[in-house]
């Protein structure tokens, strides 16, 4: 089953879903380390190029993500309280919000100079130039925040998927993890 169902999340929101996850976990990762390197390492322009690539995959999987979202059916909440249904949908919420923000800021850090950013050479996604004055320090401050704010939303949501898992024993996370049988 590609789409969503009313109860059951499709292949194709499963893949989007982890695909970003472990997007979103590497990219953190390799951003955390890369701001401490030296000018002098051999991963001083490697690493930022392979994260600025990255990151635009990333955006471009986030903006079928939320096309797709709206395109097919999503699965009912199990959450049985409202206040958890509120919880989780603004959870969802700030996520895409935060990974939004996250994206154009790397954005205009990468192009405050004029150069735009390079797709694995493939493709030069071009600047808008300097927009503001000090661009690349006030979205590099932006950029550090919003990483930090998606690391603590991605604990939220791994915690509540396991509390449904071990206490609520509802389907919330297996219906993110098993593989639906026709």
């Amino acid at each position: 089953m590609l789409k969503n169902s009313n109860n059951q999340f499709g292949l194709i929101s499963k893949l989007v879903h982890w695909i970003s996850a472990l997007m979103l976990l590497t990219l953190f990762a390799v951003g955390f380390w890369m701001v401490d390197l030296s000018y002098y390492s051999e991963w001083y322009r490697v690493a930022p190029y392979y994260h600025k690539a990255f990151g635009l995959l990333l955006f471009a999987l986030t903006l079928f993500r939320i096309t797709w979202k709206f395109a097919t059916p999503q699965p009912d909440t199990i959450a049985k309280s409202s206040t958890e249904r509120t919880f989780a949908r603004l959870g969802h919420i700030a996520l895409y919000i935060a990974m939004l923000v996250i994206m154009m800021s790397g954005y205009l850090i990468s192009t405050a100079d004029g150069r735009g950013i390079e797709l694995f050479s493939i493709v030069t996604i071009p600047s808008m130039g300097e927009l503001i004055p000090n661009q690349e320090d006030v979205a590099g401050v932006i950029h550090e925040y919003a990483a930090y704010t998606i690391m603590v939303l991605i604990v939220g949501h791994i915690t509540a998927a396991l509390k449904h898992h071990f206490i609520d024993k509802d389907e919330t996370l297996t219906r993110m993890t098993k593989t639906p049988r026709s």
